[in-house]
């Protein structure tokens, strides 16, 4: 059996920690984007539910900006867990700052542009 080198290890143990935040996370933003009136007490279930696949997995620097973002998302969800804040604060801190990662991400893909064509016509 052939050994592993430790970089491709590092490598491969930090992509599983990057996917036990996106599914943390996205799991909590769901939840409270898909129910009605979420209460404290269900937050804090489903927490305390996604909670188990983080405990499982051994915490990894990270060095790219979104994925330090989600790390520090995940830390805000867990402390909001264990605070007295209201739901709908709650709920308002988390979607924004869930929205404003993705948006970053976005920001980064490459977009066509519509009108290519007409962009030229001046030059005829």
């Amino acid at each position: 059996m052939a050994k592993v080198s430790s970089k491709r290890e590092d490598n491969t143990k930090r992509l599983r920690y990057i996917r036990v935040l996106e599914r943390f996370t996205s799991s909590i933003v769901n939840y409270l984007t898909k129910v009605d009136e979420p209460t404290k007490i269900t937050f804090d279930k489903k927490v305390d539910n996604n909670k188990r696949y983080l405990d499982r997995i051994e915490k990894i620097a990270l060095y790219k900006g979104e994925f330090n973002e989600l790390e520090k998302l995940v830390d805000k969800i867990l402390l909001y867990r264990n605070g007295d804040k209201e739901i709908d604060e709650v709920k308002k801190d988390i979607l924004y700052s869930a929205n404003q990662i993705e948006k970053s991400v976005n920001q980064r893909q490459y977009k066509k542009d519509k009108h290519t064509a007409s962009k030229f016509k001046d030059w005829e």
